[in-house]
């Protein structure tokens, strides 16, 4: 063979190979491909959401430029000034994977709108607007918090994790009054009477305490805009932009000038531009029903418009949520609220969902007795409706567990009961609740101790709360699904949950013995499944209707492996 020939040979092999090589390549390509289009990632529904509240200035310090602004400089009550924390704070702990651990799928953070820029004194020292409800100006982002573009970075950064953000809003009242911070005008707002409870009309037409201005949320007067903030606006350079916004608002929803559409129209502003997922709605029974239907409907309508005008970053079909902070609702009274003389549907007027201020009574019932009771109203009188259950809060004096001696048993209670549950920040390592030196509700509003983690006794409640905060993000049965005595003894439930996209079954057990464990299943999976149990990470087979699972946990969370 000469010299010639055998090139010829080596490149024709050398072909050979290199085809065979890419066919193995396009086969390899093509299997990833089909594997990542086939696996389907859990759909979010929001009846089932894992939410996580923090307050933006107690959570974490992302930029300390920020610190100190608007000469906020005045020696406050303790823990009543701003202590640093910030949305860049925010980010970095959606970037580092935290709440992805703990299987938060929705973050409420305290409203981080522009809040008066000094502070009041009423006999608990010098108080700022740190907590973020007390607005000055609602189309801008207070500089403490950070920037408009801190906002929509930490909306897209959520979003990219799968999580959704629910803005805290207030339409019901401005800020106090101060040497530095005007009034605003007569046709604006009223400040007195102070509210008494006495029925519909002294919860309504009534300011909260004294000097909180409250919005006439009731009047159909067109008014103008505030003096000051025309000042305001002109100084900052964006008169003329913010009138013409108001105009097209007021021409293409067809609302007046009244106070409430001129805060409908700003509230939805950040609906509209960043896509902002839902709403938390602060002093839900202080304004008129009708108002908050009005901010939903045009809530989804900005929602709308920032999905059709941002394709490559819409999530879901979700429509935009709408929960309510409607002080003393409880899950008890279905879908009602009894002002005394008169009873309102908030869930017909434009809410998703209500704050479930009854969660820490009924928290101290066993297991079971919480689980079917809730299970029984969610599934029959507030059907596609929810309630949101929490242990702690910002302003709830007198929380579940306030000592923080059962941090366990607050988690497994809270998780796993029907509904959405509220994660409030530090609930998680038993951040302390009452901080000596403190006066009124500032005791519940220290900073996130980040340095807790590092204790073992804390890492122990941590990876408690994280094993079955994954689970109940990945089972949306948890949640919004049917709940189903199995067993008594050792006790053992289902949940099951059913649409057109999600066929999605659990069974957990309880207060269970260490070691070896023999789980009833009651055909809720099939003979032969195999099953894991995602709190211990052992995996068993159903043989004669039960599992076996030993392990040194009195829990187990399971699932079908598919």
């Amino acid at each position: 063979m000469n010299k010639l020939n055998i090139i010829s040979v080596f490149l024709i092999f050398a072909i050979i190979v290199a085809c065979n090589n890419e066919q193995k390549n396009d086969s390899s390509t093509a299997k990833n491909t089909l594997e990542k289009t086939t696996k389907k990632e859990t759909p979010f529904i929001w009846e089932a959401a894992n939410v996580y509240f923090l307050l933006t200035d107690r959570f974490n310090n992302g930029d300390q430029t920020n610190d100190i602004t608007l000469n906020r400089t005045k020696e406050t009550g303790k823990l009543r000034g701003f202590e640093g924390g910030d949305i860049q704070g925010i980010i970095q702990k959606i970037e580092s994977g935290y709440f992805t651990d703990l299987g938060i799928n929705a973050i409420w953070f305290s409203p981080v709108m522009e809040q008066i820029h000094d502070s009041v004194d009423e006999g608990t020292g010098n108080t700022y607007g740190f907590h973020g409800y007390w607005t000055k100006d609602w189309t801008k982002i207070d500089p403490n918090f950070g920037t408009h573009e801190d906002l929509k970075l930490l909306i897209d950064t959520a979003h990219k994790k799968g999580i959704r953000i629910l803005l805290d809003v207030v339409l019901n009242h401005t800020g106090p009054v101060t040497s530095n911070d005007a009034v605003w005008p007569e046709e604006w707002v009223r400040t007195t009477p102070q509210c008494t409870y006495q029925d519909y009309e002294s919860a309504v037409s009534c300011t909260l305490v004294k000097n909180l201005p409250d919005i006439k949320s009731n009047s159909d007067l067109a008014v103008e805009l505030p003096p000051f903030l025309i000042e305001k606006w002109t100084q900052e350079g964006r008169l003329d932009q913010e009138i013409a916004e108001l105009d097209a608002f007021f021409k293409e929803s067809g609302l007046n000038k009244a106070p409430k559409n001129y805060i409908i129209k700003w509230l939805t502003d950040y609906v509209r531009e960043l896509g902002v997922d839902g709403f938390r709605v602060d002093t839900v029974k202080h304004v008129e029903e009708g108002v908050w239907k009005s901010l939903a409907i045009q809530a989804q309508i900005a929602f709308d418009t920032w999905k059709k005008n941002n394709p490559e970053a819409v999530l879901d079909t979700n429509d935009f949520y709408v929960l309510g902070e409607l002080y003393g609702y409880g899950i008890g009274g279905k879908r009602f609220y009894d002002f005394g003389d008169r009873k309102v549907d908030y869930f017909a007027n434009g809410f998703d969902n209500l704050i479930n201020f009854q969660f820490k009574y009924d928290a101290t019932k066993s297991y079971d007795s919480l689980f079917t009771y809730y299970n029984n109203i969610l599934q029959n009188d507030l059907k596609g409706k929810s309630v949101m259950n929490y242990i702690s809060s910002h302003d709830d004096g007198g929380p579940y567990d306030k000592d923080r001696t059962k941090t366990i048993e607050s988690g497994t209670k809270l998780l796993l009961t029907p509904g959405i549950s509220q994660i409030y920040y530090g609930d998680e390592i038993a951040r302390p609740l009452i901080i000596e030196g403190t006066e009124g509700d500032a005791t519940l509003r220290s900073n996130m101790e980040w340095d807790r983690i590092t204790s073992p006794d804390t890492k122990a409640i941590l990876t408690h709360w994280q094993k079955l905060g994954k689970f109940r993000k990945k089972h949306p049965a948890i949640g919004a699904g049917i709940h189903t005595k199995l067993s008594d003894t050792p006790y053992i439930f289902s949940r099951t949950y059913k649409n057109v996209d999600l066929n999605d079954t659990v069974v957990i057990g309880l207060d269970l013995e260490k070691g070896k464990k023999i789980i009833p299943i009651h055909s809720t999976f099939k003979e032969g499944d195999k099953i894991m149990d995602s709190y211990s990470n052992q995996e068993a087979v159903v043989i004669d209707d039960k599992i076996i699972i030993d392990s040194p946990f009195t829990i187990v969370l399971l699932e079908k492996i598919n």
